[in-house]
């Protein structure tokens, strides 16, 4: 393919492939192998002193992912990518290479429940300082950043909370410092934001979710400057060995080649669900970026999303028995800690996926005994809305 830039629907099905370098094969080919043979004991040197590009152990760097690193890079506007065995295993790569024993991490006020377990592993055993932050101002980011903090970690929107950060506004004053600023952008996907357009120098994804979204791989994809993606292929990933299988990289890329498609469908069928959730009588609150009720959120969603997405969450009149009965009338929607899937997925994440977080630190993020979070699937959003209806009759 000529080397230009397409539209993202393009790219995402033909970047970073060349057919005619694999065989003419129309779809990129599964290099399922742990090793590669030298043709003699002078290029395996040179190859392991850096000195001729080529691969040498799967765990080092692979064809099949090396399509799907080059792919992502293209979509999320960065330089080079790096994929993972999971999402937690990218996040621990990054934090990992950015830090050193008696610096901070300062965080956005609210994180998934693994990366604030992270944090809390980072903290006790290697002095490694993690502080919370509303980010919503300039004056109480200057504030809060503090000389040894090293780098600033962001979820937007926040999981489960859907609150959002300014990503522009953060990574104006980061810039200022020197402090590298990191994303999670999972629940958005490139498709619908681009951190490092913003202003960010590294993007996370959890690409279990959206990236896959067919609910049958576990994998993590980090993005940013060329220097940074290498200098963690060369340590943290290579030494501590979270590296995708090939296979999983091979469904990755099939997965992303119907992701705007994806998207478009989840984020319509959110809408839906929305506007109903909003009016009925049982629901005491909504969380969606999308949302006209909360106005800075809103500004913010039209400055640097395409569209609200695919998730919603929202809390039930009455106790955490009461979300826990709800959850389980339902007979369409399943009860799962993913998102991003084909299905419609419930899950509560006061004692799912943040159970690990101390209950007075979870309230402080927003997380109620009350509060389910919502991925919304691909099916007809009536079937969806009618599983939700009379699930919620019953309580």
């Amino acid at each position: 393919m000529e080397n230009k830039n397409f539209r993202f629907e393009t790219e995402a099905i033909h970047s970073g492939y060349l057919s005619d370098e694999h065989q003419g094969s129309l779809v990129p080919p599964l290099y399922q192998t742990s090793t590669f043979t030298f043709a003699s004991a002078e290029q395996g040197e040179r190859r392991f002193a850096g000195q001729e590009e080529g691969f040498i152990y799967s765990r080092l760097g692979n064809p099949t992912v090396k399509i799907l690193e080059d792919r992502m890079a293209k979509l999320e506007q960065g330089e080079a990518g790096l994929a993972f065995s999971s999402g937690m295993a990218a996040v621990s790569a990054v934090l990992t290479a950015l830090t050193k024993t008696g610096d901070r991490i300062l965080c956005s006020q609210g994180l998934y429940g693994c990366t604030y377990g992270l944090l809390q592993l980072l903290k006790d055993k290697y002095d490694i300082a993690h502080d919370f932050s509303l980010m919503s101002s300039k004056e109480i980011l200057e504030e809060e950043i503090r000389p040894n903090t090293a780098c600033i970690y962001i979820e937007t929107p926040i999981n489960p909370t859907m609150k959002l950060v300014d990503l522009e506004l953060v990574a104006s004053i980061a810039n200022q410092r020197g402090i590298p600023v990191v994303v999670d952008n999972t629940f958005c996907s490139p498709y619908l934001q681009t951190p490092i357009s913003l202003g960010c120098d590294v993007v996370i994804h959890s690409a279990t979710k959206y990236i896959c979204g067919h609910g049958d791989v576990i994998a993590g994809i980090v993005v940013g400057k060329s220097d940074f993606i290498q200098q963690v292929s060369r340590t943290t990933q290579k030494d501590i060995g979270g590296t995708i299988s090939p296979f999983d990289a091979w469904l990755l890329l099939r997965g992303i080649k119907t992701l705007p498609v994806r998207m478009d469908r989840h984020c319509e069928n959110a809408s839906k669900l929305v506007e109903f959730l909003c009016n009925h009588p049982k629901v005491e609150k909504l969380y969606f970026p999308g949302n006209s009720d909360y106005v800075d959120d809103n500004k913010i969603m039209q400055k640097q999303m395409k569209k609200p997405g695919g998730l919603i969450s929202f809390s039930i009149k009455g106790s955490k028995q009461t979300a826990q009965l709800f959850m389980n009338h339902l007979k369409l929607i399943k009860i799962a800690v993913s998102l991003g899937d084909a299905e419609t997925l419930i899950q509560h994440p006061a004692t799912m996926t943040h159970a690990v977080v101390p209950v007075e630190e979870r309230r402080k993020m927003g997380i109620e005994d009350t509060l389910l979070r919502l991925s919304v699937g691909l099916e007809a959003w009536e079937d969806i809305q009618e599983d939700l209806e009379q699930a919620l009759e019953k309580i």
